[in-house]
């Protein structure tokens, strides 16, 4: 997959994570960070085609929201169904690091790293 097409692909994921996936707004760095690593992992498994690990009651959490971001990915983007899977992990793993960077290390949200919080 050529760098062009991959940012593509990048900005897509995060659009559609901005507008349609409430998730993405927990209170503290640490819990956005869990989350953004435990949903986009499973996403990511689920448009591989394979069985995210659903055994804790978190990962059960994760997989309800990646089980709805999947298939709202996969409708407004229908030529993922055509795509590898090292595509897909190149381009979710690159979706992931900018999520955590406009959700997490590059937020101005003061509330984020607050211990009082």
């Amino acid at each position: 997959m050529g760098a062009e097409k991959k940012d593509h692909y990048v900005e897509k994921v995060v659009d559609y994570i901005m507008r349609k996936c409430l998730w993405q707004f927990h209170s503290r760095a640490w819990d956005r960070e869990r989350q953004n690593e435990g949903i986009m992992t499973q996403t990511t498994q689920i448009l591989c085609g394979e069985q995210p690990d659903v055994q804790t009651a978190e990962n059960r959490c994760y997989w309800v929201d990646a089980v709805m971001m999947a298939r709202g990915l996969t409708v407004e983007n229908p030529e993922l169904a055509d795509m590898n899977r090292d595509d897909i992990r190149l381009f979710m793993a690159d979706a992931k690091k900018r999520l955590d960077f406009l959700t997490i290390h590059g937020s101005l949200n003061q509330e984020l790293t607050d211990p009082k919080y």
